[in-house]
Order: C-alpha cells, then sequence, then structure tokens
C-alpha cells in the first residue's frame, strides 16, 4: 500500500490523526522536499522533529528521488506500507498525481489522506475561495528568461472580475546551467521568490505586454509562512507591498477582483492604513 499523506502547512502537530495513524503503520517513509516546506524547514532539525513524532525515519525525497527513482519507491510499496509525506495537501502538485496513476498502473494500492493547502488557506484574508479565477505560478526570471505566460490568465481571471492566487518560485536542488553542461551534477543554493520579487517581475510584464491588465495601484493580498504561528497577511496595492519586509518564506500573493462588500470589511482589516 502506498498512502499519500498531507502535512498541513504549519508545523508537524498539522498532521491529521488519520495521517498520522497511517504513518505509524509504514516500514517506509519518505516526505517531498520540494514543492513546499514546512514552516520550520526541513533542517535536520526540522527532520529530527517528525521522525520523534513518528517514532521511526524520516527519508528525504528531493525532485530527482520523486521523478526519477518513484519506480523503487513503489516496488518498496507492493511489497509493505510506504508514506509519502507532502507538504500541504497531496494534490496540490502534479508531481503527486503522476506517483499514484503509476501506482495504479503497478497495481498498487493507493489510500490519500488530505490536508489543509495554500489553495484553501488563503481564504483567511476573507477574500471568499468561490471568487478564484486560475491559480498562476510566478517564476523567478533569468537574464535569457523572462516569461509571461502568467499575463494572459491574470488578465482573463480580471475582465471576469475574479481573484488571482499567485504561487511564487521555489528553487531546492536545482543543477547549475554550468554543471549540466560538464555532465556532473552541482547544485544552486535554495532560493524562495518574496512578494517584492514577484511584484517587480509582475510590473515588467506588464511593460512589456501593455494591456493594462494590473498596474502598481492594483489592490493585493500578501502572505507569508501561511499556518503557522507567525504567519503574515499584508493587503494594498502593488506599490504599497513593495514596501512591507514578509520576512522569511514562503510567500505567495493574491491580486484582487471585483469584491463583495463582505469580503472588503474582512480585507479592510489587513489593509496597509485600513483597519486593526
Amino acid at each position: 500500500m502506498l498512502y499519500i499523506i498531507g502535512l498541513g502547512l504549519g508545523n508537524e502537530k498539522d498532521i491529521t490523526l488519520r495521517g498520522l495513524e497511517a504513518v505509524k503503520t509504514c516500514s517506509k517513509v519518505y516526505i517531498e522536499s520540494y514543492t513546499s516546506l514546512l514552516s520550520f524547514g526541513l533542517s535536520s532539525d526540522g527532520l529530527s522533529t517528525l521522525e520523534k513524532l513518528y517514532g521511526k525515519p524520516v527519508t528525504l525525497a528531493d525532485r530527482e528521488t520523486v521523478e526519477e527513482k518513484a519506480a523503487a519507491i513503489l516496488e518498496e510499496a507492493q511489497e509493505s506500507d510506504v508514506a509519502f509525506l507532502v507538504v500541504g495537501d497531496p494534490f496540490g502538485a502534479t508531481t503527486h498525481t503522476d506517483l499514484v496513476v503509476r501506482a495504479k498502473k503497478l497495481g498498487v494500492d493507493v489510500k490519500v489522506v488530505h490536508n489543509a493547502s495554500v489553495m484553501n488557506a488563503v481564504g483567511v484574508c476573507g477574500l471568499q475561495l468561490y471568487r478564484y479565477g486560475e491559480t498562476v505560478s510566478i517564476p523567478f526570471f533569468t537574464e535569457t528568461w523572462r516569461p509571461s505566460s502568467f499575463y494572459e490568465k491574470i488578465q482573463r481571471n480580471r475582465a471576469l472580475g475574479l481573484h488571482t492566487l499567485c504561487l511564487l518560485d521555489i528553487r531546492v536542488k536545482e543543477p547549475t546551467l554550468e554543471s549540466l553542461c560538464r555532465g556532473r551534477k552541482e547544485y544552486e543554493p535554495p532560493r524562495y521568490m518574496t512578494i517584492g520579487t514577484a511584484i517587480e517581475q509582475l510590473l515588467e510584464v506588464e511593460q512589456m505586454c501593455g494591456e493594462s491588465a494590473y498596474n502598481e495601484e492594483t489592490l493585493c493580498a500578501g502572505f507569508a509562512r501561511l499556518g503557522s504561528e507567525d504567519q503574515m497577511v499584508v493587503a494594498g496595492s502593488m506599490k504599497q507591498l513593495l514596501a512591507v519586509d514578509f520576512g522569511a518564506p514562503l510567500h505567495c500573493l493574491v491580486i484582487v477582483g471585483e469584491t463583495h462588500p463582505v469580503e472588503e470589511e474582512m480585507l479592510g482589516f489587513y489593509t496597509l492604513g485600513g483597519g486593526n
């Protein structure tokens, strides 16, 4: 059996009782480490905290392990119970869907234990979840690669009056370009996009496309460390949010669409110069 278990967003205690019971029955436990991270991080301390709670060792599964060595994990799941732990909810990233498809093709039973994810935790700011359009990802720009495919999606959402959740890039254990050319893998240091970088890139793309999908006065809500004790939520114009220090990762951003009075009242508590 392969258990795919959501860990929630905050710390090791956010696993559900059902998830914890499943982990305790498994002979092997993996934790996915590249689409997100728990607020206490996946340092050796963070891992040992999990191991203490579960009473067994936890193996860190990076992108390579999951995408290139999934067969080995599934082979283990054919013989015994294996847990694959995912920060947030199991289906917050397409890689995990791929793992389920591969497991089913091999005849491996799969059980999923859901949990909170960024997709619903952003509701804390008061914007209603059913008023969101398509979610977009904002990747880090490089000197030679400045994609703008998210622009059209934001434009569509805004034309319909819908809010847009922007997920910000996480680069963990990414091979350097030089090492790929040499055929020997060396990795970039981890990088987590900030709200400031995301807004700068969004405004650069608006300038490039020039179709007035949004501008520096557009209302947004910025979130940092959602689900943790020190989570931060601040609403304001893009220009205002550029001046806010949101602190440690992870960050995400919502571009606000048309709002209902109830949404406005709740959002007001987080708005710069508004509420309390």
